[in-house]
């Protein structure tokens, strides 16, 4: 394994990195920064596997941190076949078997990680990541997105703060007071420095930290492949982990759901991988949604179709990445805001305003939705 060595344990973080090498092969050497459609972007240049791309560039290999929730790792299976497809050299890697297997996999991965010319991550708060950038130093690291996340990474390395995600409480707990040196080394390495450039390689509005390049993310090798979607009539409401994450009242996003569905005449909803199973039975009885599983990230999912001609979701990333991935097909994407009451008390004090920049940078073509569903008898609207 020499190259390019990319770890991922999501499948938005997989397809990121496709994504990546697509834009990769097919400008090199251009610049990072040409919009969706412009000539020379890389919605009409070679994908990452294709004859001659591999010229281009030093080739690729991923290696899956596999996760331990079988739908994650289900979506990761299909999206590791797509990447194969591709023509990219994917390794299977069972990071959390069990007792000894993170020894065993930080043997095994020291050697070319050392090898590597470049590394690509898509989480950096991830313990499994830093501890793996605490062996080695990469020369070249570019991190792609892993969800809304990528915005609190830019923004905390830019002001040389710890690293830590957006719904965690701002204390420290035993475990992370034990791994406090490694997190610390971690983001040093994840910081641009002498002998080392950095890369964030995004969808998402994000301020450049100084030193550091943004490439924009145009959903290129997903319009490629895929698409355009046969548009159905109604809407499709994306579901989001926030009260699995302990962020939002269970009870204020059933209503919430409820009221979507009823308002914009909804027929499905598409679940995220982390909603747990009681309360997708609860939405599917309350609600007489069709609560769809998705089998691979739902930027595929809706390009590939069919698909409801109206997307209503929560803040999250796909408020970002559904209008680039949906480009010209005529899929009108929505946002519903968090209003302050739908918190937990046990929420961390960074997630309102977190939430509502997610939501407020949304593109232009996005629609916002009043927040005022705090109770069956409101109405969401568009704001």
């Amino acid at each position: 394994m020499t190259g390019q060595l990319a770890f991922v344990e999501s499948p938005v973080q997989l397809l990121n990195v496709l994504e990546w090498a697509h834009t990769r092969a097919a400008a090199p050497d251009a610049p990072r920064t040409a919009p969706p459609g412009a000539p020379g972007a890389a919605d009409v240049t070679p994908p990452a596997g294709a004859p001659g791309a591999a010229d281009a560039t030093p080739p690729l290999t991923v290696v899956v941190l596999s996760p331990t929730d079988p739908m994650s790792r289900g979506q990761l299976r299909r999206m590791a076949q797509l990447a194969r497809d591709e023509g990219v050299t994917v390794h299977w890697q069972e990071a959390r078997g069990g007792r000894g297997s993170l020894v065993r996999t930080l043997r095994q991965l020291a050697r070319p990680l050392r090898s590597a010319e470049r590394v690509i991550i898509g989480d950096p708060f991830s313990r499994y990541v830093q501890l793996l950038l605490t062996l080695f130093g990469p020369r070249h690291l570019t991190v792609v997105d892993d969800g809304t996340a990528t915005m609190e990474f830019a923004a905390q390395i830019g002001r040389g703060e710890r690293l830590v995600r957006w719904h965690r409480k701002g204390r420290l707990g035993p475990r992370e007071l034990v791994l406090a040196p490694v997190t610390s080394l971690a983001r040093r390495r994840l910081a641009p420095a002498r002998g080392r450039t950095v890369e964030i390689f995004t969808s998402l509005p994000v301020e450049a930290p100084e030193g550091i390049e943004v490439t924009e993310n145009s959903f290129a090798w997903t319009r490629t492949r895929f698409g355009p979607p046969l548009l159905t009539g109604g809407a499709d409401l994306v579901g989001t982990s926030l009260v699995e994450t302990g962020v939002v009242d269970a009870g204020h996003y059933d209503r919430v759901v409820g009221e979507l569905a009823r308002t914009h005449g909804a027929t499905r909803y598409f679940a995220h991988r982390r909603e747990s199973a009681e309360k997708l039975h609860r939405i599917a009885v309350e609600t007489g949604l069709q609560v769809v599983r998705p089998e691979l990230p739902l930027e595929l999912i809706a390009r590939r179709g069919p698909v409801g001609r109206t997307i209503v979701s929560f803040p999250s990333t796909v408020v970002h990445t559904l209008p680039l991935a949906l480009a010209g097909t005529g899929v009108r994407v929505a946002v519903c805001e968090i209003a302050p009451e739908w918190l937990r008390g046990s929420a961390s004090p960074r997630a309102q305003g977190f939430l509502s920049g997610v939501a407020g940078t949304a593109a232009l073509e996005v629609d916002r939705l009043t927040a005022r569903a705090a109770s069956p008898a409101d109405r969401l609207g568009f704001g």
